[in-house]
């Protein structure tokens, strides 16, 4: 029988490019971004475990809520990676690596019921956009306003997603 081997691979290649940012500053972009890639690529796994596993009255409009989430993070996945290659790095994403540097807390799998999902996907989305606005201000601290926007842009959409299902439990009463 052939296995895996179950260690990550070897550090990344920086490739020259003519991008005016430093190397050294590039570099660190890079591991940030790696980081967020390795969370966005964890949300769009949870996004699904929930799209898949919700129950109850409410079952088709949260099912299409939460995969019309996981395609925006999908989104976010590839504009975070590409811009992790367009900065002279190799994009990092892959499940193992994904799993092993996560900073979201693992989703809950025996859940079923809307609410328990609805919570859950809200301290995802709400965790993760902390951790975009965290990288905007390491993105401005390195001098790359174009990373920044990319946070920005991550930022806004995980917000606007964390309204939303938010609504569902939210009451005046």
């Amino acid at each position: 029988m052939n296995v895996q081997s179950t260690t990550l691979p070897d550090p990344p290649v920086s490739y020259e490019t003519e991008n005016d940012i430093s190397p050294d500053r590039r570099s660190e972009l890079v591991t940030l971004m790696n980081q967020r890639l390795a969370d966005a690529v964890d949300l769009q796994l949870q996004m699904k475990q929930a799209h898949w596993n919700v129950k109850g009255p409410n079952f088709i409009a949260l099912h299409h809520l939460f995969d019309e989430v996981e395609a925006d993070v999908r989104d976010y996945v590839d504009l975070i990676a590409e811009r992790v290659v367009q900065l002279g790095g190799t994009a990092e994403g892959t499940v193992r690596i994904s799993a092993s540097r996560t900073r979201l807390v693992e989703y809950p799998v025996g859940i079923s019921t809307t609410l328990a999902h609805l919570e859950a996907v809200a301290r995802a989305l709400a965790a993760f956009g902390s951790e975009a606005r965290t990288s905007i201000d390491l993105a401005n601290a390195l001098d790359d306003a174009g990373t920044a926007d990319v946070f920005t842009e991550v930022s806004r959409g995980t917000d606007k997603w964390l309204w939303m299902v938010e609504a569902h439990f939210q009451s005046t009463q």
